[in-house]
């Protein structure tokens, strides 16, 4: 039997991030091989998550990256039980390289996820040593891959429990300079700080807009108002319904003399070319989808 020193101990500890006594064990367990008791420690955390699984995992970090050029952006949630573990540099460690890869892999299942390689070892590998770390439950709840021949814009909020990425198109190729870029991303803070459902008013389906116009209408009747009246009450409260709930229209966050589609016209003049957003992603943790 080899010898088990403190400072092998140590060692693993500091690799792995483990308990003392686990690391001891696994040490013993493996007599004295290193790369064995890291394996070891893994597979220990791996059988433990299941006994985790039915605990509420609700904390956790969101996080968002794009490609070097802005064509594949990537977003993210990983969830924990507690915000001491979320803010864990080790954590926070684990949820950058798991964005990392998605960014390197077109995968649309956390299964395909796992089976990744990073450096050498799988994401499973990864998440199993996380594990072991932590004697929490711990999981990747959900994740989005977009790619565009256009732009790719993200914001992640202070604290990591909000993201947001936004896609945009243009109608010939550009060089984007920084100027057209930080408009870019403030919008998609404006997407992080005021959750617009829509992009504009043609990309509401034409039934939510007829089920809006029937409760406005329902509402204003109900207050006695006549048919006639109650209509136009209804198309009133519609138009409020499209600048609160349509980016295009919603006032711009940095400056309230313009709205988003101001801003997008700002960049356009950058450019010299037309813009436009076909899609955002956002994701705010623990919220229900």
């Amino acid at each position: 039997m080899a010898e088990i020193t403190t400072k092998m101990v140590v060692e693993l500890r500091e690799k792995t991030g483990a308990g003392m006594g686990d690391c001891k064990n696994a040490l013993v367990e493996a007599n004295g091989d290193f790369q064995l008791a890291i394996e070891i420690l893994r597979k220990k955390g791996a059988a433990s998550a299941e006994k985790r699984a039915a605990r509420e995992a609700k904390e956790g970090i969101v996080e968002a990256k794009t490609s070097a050029d802005g064509k594949t952006g990537v977003i993210v949630e990983i969830n924990c039980e507690t915000d001491f573990v979320a803010r864990n540099e080790n954590f926070v460690n684990y949820a950058s390289k798991v964005a990392e890869v998605l960014l390197n892999n077109n995968v649309s299942t956390v299964d395909d996820l796992l089976k990744c390689k990073v450096d050498g070892e799988t994401v499973q590998d990864l998440h199993n040593e996380i594990l072991a770390k932590f004697q929490e439950n711990i999981r990747i709840r959900r994740f989005t891959r977009v790619e565009t021949s256009g732009y790719i814009a993200y914001y992640v909020h202070a604290g990591s429990k909000l993201g947001v990425l936004v896609v945009y198109e243009f109608d010939k190729p550009v060089d984007l300079n920084d100027d057209a870029k930080s408009l870019l991303r403030d919008i998609a803070m404006q997407v992080a700080a005021m959750n617009p459902m829509f992009i504009d008013r043609e990309s509401i389906p034409q039934d939510v807009i007829q089920k809006e116009i029937e409760i406005y209408k329902e509402a204003a009747i109900n207050e006695g108002k006549k048919p006639e009246v109650a209509e136009k009450i209804a198309q009133g409260k519609l138009t409020k319904f499209f600048t609160e709930q349509c980016l295009m229209e919603q006032t711009f966050i940095k400056d309230g003399s313009l709205s988003v589609g101001n801003v997008v016209k700002k960049v356009e003049d950058l450019l010299g070319c037309k813009v436009k957003i076909s899609k955002f992603v956002r994701y705010f943790l623990g919220e229900i989808e």
